[in-house]
């Protein structure tokens, strides 16, 4: 026999238990997937659904045990409200059969306190003497079902069974979210480099639980990816992402910034206004370039992050905060460290999870694979027809150092795109720096013409050089006057003939825009 009372939409609004907000320590956790089917639910790429007994009653564990095989279980106990909160805070807990008697429970406390703060995780209640107005209490804060015991086998084994899919259920999205970071271009993240494969194991792994992560690599590698890709594939993904980039902070505001202020606080501050730490509540920041962030400030993260609050500038009062944190940087803070210019102790406290990015040179067999979904991204945001890059241009790309990694790449192909005049981009529709400074072979043809699959009318060469100075020199005509050997009135006289070019084809011209 069991009670379940039905709660209508919006009945079951918890109403503040009293407990504090949960602080996050521990350990990653296995997730359960599930195939959606009526009282099937099955682990999905071994991952294992997890059960926490929260119970004195030693019977009730060894009930657990006995069905856990059935239902691909893993099984663990809790004795009172502390161990509960402990293993909540150390990942994703699938089901907690909660006893109504456990020590430290308060009441139904801890139940309000549980489904607030961990909406994923089923509550099943379980009573020694259990009562009809506790059981519609229960259910109405948001207990999935509510036992009595003594516990039946069968009983017991179904109620876990329909929680478990009523999780799936609620959550599957998000699952199937997850599942997709293994895969290729998860969040603008492309590669199927061995290394590749490795960080896309090693995110899944991480946005499990809310441990701090601090991602290196050199700059445009994909940093601010990552932490995307952690973020919302994990169990906060329906909570805010936060990016703070601590190279572009005005000093003299990075402590209002990322903690806030009071009205009056300083000259200029005529309102009140929430720090960053504070708006990504229940999410996570990202604290892009953190080697950046001047040591006077690092110490007042650091407090932040080991008490869980902060103090708004020109305020006497503390205000409890819940986030994960990200952290990237391009730089060598172990050096720093040691330099001083790095706090040994946020080190530490930030450096839990490490992932570093390989840099664009050291997976030159993904360059095909970005070229095209670059190519791709531009087609779907210009509306033109994706254009297509030559076999002779693709090895040009795949011969270039890529100092600046993906983000150059993808400076090069947006580039390229504007200034081509063809459906597919040839090495001449490139900067001359890319081939003068890649390690193309000569050509056996003898013309150097010949670099491209179709000989270029001379005209056509003299655009591209006239568009590509130009754009070198940042939209200055004179310069790029004297950088091509040219006249100033010839310069302008060549761009006013492609501008009316392009107005006589009544077409979007292919390349940038220039100023009269």
């Amino acid at each position: 026999m069991f009670w379940k009372v039905a709660c209508s939409e919006g009945s079951c609004d918890p109403l503040g238990s009293g407990l504090p907000p949960p602080t996050f320590k521990g350990a990653i956790t296995s997730e359960l997937m599930a195939d959606g089917t009526s009282g099937n639910v099955t682990p999905h790429l071994g991952w294992i659904a997890e059960l926490l007994v929260a119970d004195t009653d030693l019977r009730t564990a060894e009930l657990c045990r006995s069905i856990a095989e059935a239902l691909n279980l893993t099984v663990r106990t809790a004795e009172d409200s502390d161990m509960v909160l402990d293993s909540l805070e150390a990942g994703l807990v699938d089901v907690l059969l909660l006893s109504e008697s456990l020590p430290g429970g308060q009441e139904l406390e801890l139940l309000r306190h549980v489904h607030y703060w961990y909406p994923q995780t089923q509550v099943i209640m379980v009573a020694e003497t259990p009562a009809f107005s506790t059981a519609v209490q229960a259910t109405k804060i948001g207990a999935f079902d509510y036992l009595p015991k003594p516990l039946g086998s069968q009983t017991l084994q179904h109620t876990i069974e329909r929680a478990m899919e009523q999780g799936w259920i609620e959550t599957g999205r998000r699952m199937l979210v997850r599942e997709s970071v293994d895969s290729e271009n998860a969040y603008g993240i492309v590669g199927r480099n061995p290394a590749m494969m490795k960080l896309y194991t090693i995110i899944r792994k991480v946005s499990h639980n809310i441990h701090p992560v601090l991602v290196l690599g050199e700059s445009g590698t994909g940093k601010e990816l990552v932490a995307r890709a952690i973020h919302f594939t994990g169990i906060r993904r329906e909570r805010p992402f936060i990016p703070v980039d601590c190279g572009t902070l005005v000093p003299t505001l990075m402590e209002s910034e990322l903690f806030g202020h009071e009205k009056g606080a300083f000259t200029g501050a005529d309102r009140a206004k929430e720090g960053l730490l504070k708006i990504a509540e229940g999410g996570t920041v990202f604290f892009d370039e953190i080697g950046e962030l001047p040591v006077e400030l690092q110490g007042k993260l650091l407090r932040a992050l080991q008490e869980k609050e902060i103090r708004p500038v020109g305020s006497t009062k503390r205000i409890r905060i819940d986030v994960r944190v990200i952290a990237a940087t391009n730089k060598d803070l172990e050096q720093e460290v040691r330099q001083g210019t790095f706090r040994k102790d946020l080190f530490f406290r930030l450096n839990v999870v490490t992932l570093k990015l390989p840099p664009l040179r050291d997976r030159m067999g993904d360059v095909e694979e970005l070229v095209t979904t670059i190519l791709e991204r531009i087609a779907k945001r210009t509306g033109q027809p994706q254009k297509k890059i030559s076999a002779e241009a693709l090895r040009m790309l795949k011969t270039y150092s890529w100092p600046g990694n993906v983000r150059e790449l993808e400076n090069f192909i947006e580039r390229a795109v504007a200034l081509g005049s063809g459906e597919t981009l040839e090495p001449i529709d490139f900067p001359t720096q890319l081939s003068a400074h890649s390690n193309l072979p000569p050509t056996t043809t003898g013309s150097s013409l010949r670099r491209v699959r179709r000989v270029l009318p001379i005209a056509e060469v003299e655009r591209h050089a006239i568009l590509n100075a130009v754009v070198e020199a940042n939209g200055d005509k004179l310069l790029a006057a004297r950088m091509l050997g040219i006249g100033k009135t010839t310069l302008y006289r060549k761009l006013r003939e492609y501008q009316l070019r392009a107005q006589q084809n009544q077409q979007p011209a292919s390349s940038p825009a220039l100023p009269a």
